[in-house]
C-alpha cells in the first residue's frame, strides 16, 4: 500500500509517502512553523511526490491529522488531503495528532503508559492517556493541567509526549516517578503515514477534531444592521 500523509495540525508542515509493501518511507519533509501552513503546504507536498517517483495516481490512499491542534492548520491539511483524494480518486482517512504523538512510545514499549498531551493554553492541555498495549484509558478532551496531572499519575509510571508534556512536568507530582518527558512540537509524519496505512477508512473520516471551539468569536456589535 502507497499512503501519501499529511499533517499541518500543530507545529509543523510535513509530508511523507509509506510503501508498506516493500516496508519503505519513500520520500519525507518536515518543516517546522507555527503559521503559514497554507503557503508552504503545496510545496512540501510536490517535493514528497517528486522525491518519491511517484504519481497521485499511484497512490492507494492519503491520510492526514484530523487534530486537536490549529484551526487554521488543521483545515488547511484537511482541505489538501481532500482535494488530492477527490482528484486522483483515493480514498482518505483521518488521523488523531494525539493518537500520532503516542504511536511511538507504544510501539517502544507497550507495556508502559503513555499520556499525549498538546497544550491548549489558559493552563489547558488536550489529553489523552494510553494503557498497556496502547489501550485508550482517558479519551481525548481538553482538561486544565492540574487535572491531566491527577489522571495521569494516577497510573503509576508515566511517559509524556507533545507540546503540553512540559507543563505537565512541571506540575507533576515527587511520586510516581515519570519515566520520560518528550515535548515535540508536532507528530512524527512517519508515524503519521503508518497510522494512515492502518487505518479503515470507514471509521477513519478526514473530519476536524476540535476538542473546543475557536477563541476568536464574531462579536454581534461588529455586524451590520440589515436594512
Amino acid at each position: 500500500m502507497r499512503v501519501l500523509a499529511i499533517d499541518t495540525a500543530l507545529e509543523a508542515c510535513a509530508a511523507a509517502l509509506l510503501d508498506t509493501t516493500r516496508g519503505a518511507l519513500l520520500a519525507s519533509v518536515s518543516l517546522p512553523m507555527t503559521r503559514g501552513h497554507a503557503e508552504a503546504l503545496m510545496p512540501v507536498i510536490e517535493t514528497v511526490m517528486r522525491d518519491s517517483g511517484l504519481a497521485f495516481s499511484d497512490l492507494d490512499r492519503i491520510a492526514v491529522t484530523t487534530g486537536p491542534g490549529s484551526f487554521t492548520g488543521l483545515r488547511v491539511g484537511i482541505a489538501a488531503a481532500r482535494g488530492i483524494g477527490l482528484a486522483a480518486g483515493k480514498p482518505v482517512v483521518g488521523l488523531t495528532t494525539l493518537a500520532a504523538l503516542a504511536a511511538p512510545l507504544i510501539a517502544a514499549n507497550d507495556r508502559l503508559p503513555v499520556t499525549a498531551a498538546i497544550d491548549a493554553r489558559h493552563e489547558h492541555v488536550y489529553v489523552q492517556i494510553f494503557g498497556p498495549a496502547g489501550r485508550t484509558v482517558l479519551s481525548a478532551r481538553i482538561i486544565p493541567v492540574a487535572d491531566a496531572v491527577r489522571a495521569a499519575s494516577a497510573m503509576g509510571m508515566m511517559r509524556l509526549i507533545g507540546s503540553g508534556a512540559g507543563l505537565m512536568a512541571a506540575a507533576w507530582p515527587p511520586a510516581p516517578a515519570l519515566h520520560a518527558v518528550d515535548d515535540r512540537r508536532a507528530a512524527d509524519i512517519d508515524w503519521v503515514a503508518r497510522l494512515g496505512a492502518a487505518a479503515d477508512p470507514k471509521q477513519s473520516a478526514p473530519k476536524p477534531f476540535y476538542l473546543r471551539a475557536p477563541d476568536a468569536q464574531p462579536q454581534d456589535a461588529a455586524q451590520l444592521p440589515r436594512r
